[in-house]
C-alpha cells in the first residue's frame, strides 16, 4: 500500500458516512496559488472532496460555492494582506445565509499579531507557512467530519 493509500485509509470516513466536503478558495486579488493547490491536493489524497474555486474570488462567490456544493468547510488561501478584510467577510455572509456551520480555515502570510482577531471573528484555524499539510489534513478530520 502506497503512503497516500495508507493515509486514505486511515482518515477515511466510517462506512456509510458522507466523506467531508472543502472548498478551497482563493479572495480578492492574490494571484499566487500554489499554496492552495498544495493543500488541495494533501486534503483530496487524504480522501476529502474538494473543490477548488480558482484565483480571484469574491466572498459572496466563495460563500455560494459552499452552500451549493454542501462543504463542510472552506479554506482559503492569503497571500495579499487583506486578511482581516475578506475573511471576516466570509464568516459574516455564511451567518446571514444560514450556513454558519460551515467552518472557515485560512492559510498563508498571516501576521502572528493578527490570528487572535482571526479567531474572535470566527475563523476556525489559521495555519501559517511552514505548517506541515498532514497538520491540517489532520485538523480537517477532527472538526470538519
Amino acid at each position: 500500500m502506497s503512503e497516500t493509500e495508507t493515509r486514505q485509509a486511515a482518515n477515511a470516513p466510517a462506512p456509510g458516512a458522507a466523506p467531508i466536503r472543502v472548498v478551497i478558495a482563493k479572495p480578492g486579488l492574490d494571484g499566487h496559488d500554489r499554496g492552495a493547490k498544495v493543500v488541495a491536493r494533501a486534503l483530496r489524497d487524504a480522501g476529502v472532496e474538494v473543490v477548488y474555486t480558482g484565483l480571484h474570488q469574491m466572498p459572496d462567490q466563495i460563500v455560494a460555492t459552499a452552500i451549493q456544493e454542501d462543504a463542510d468547510g472552506i479554506g482559503m488561501s492569503i497571500l495579499s494582506g487583506a486578511h482581516m478584510t475578506l475573511c471576516p467577510k466570509v464568516v459574516e455572509l455564511l451567518k446571514e445565509r444560514d450556513a454558519a456551520d460551515i467552518k472557515v480555515f485560512v492559510g498563508g502570510i498571516i501576521p502572528e499579531g493578527d490570528i487572535q482577531t482571526l479567531l474572535d471573528a470566527g475563523i476556525a484555524a489559521v495555519f501559517t507557512p511552514g505548517t506541515p499539510t498532514q497538520q491540517i489534513v489532520d485538523w480537517a478530520y477532527a472538526n470538519l467530519s
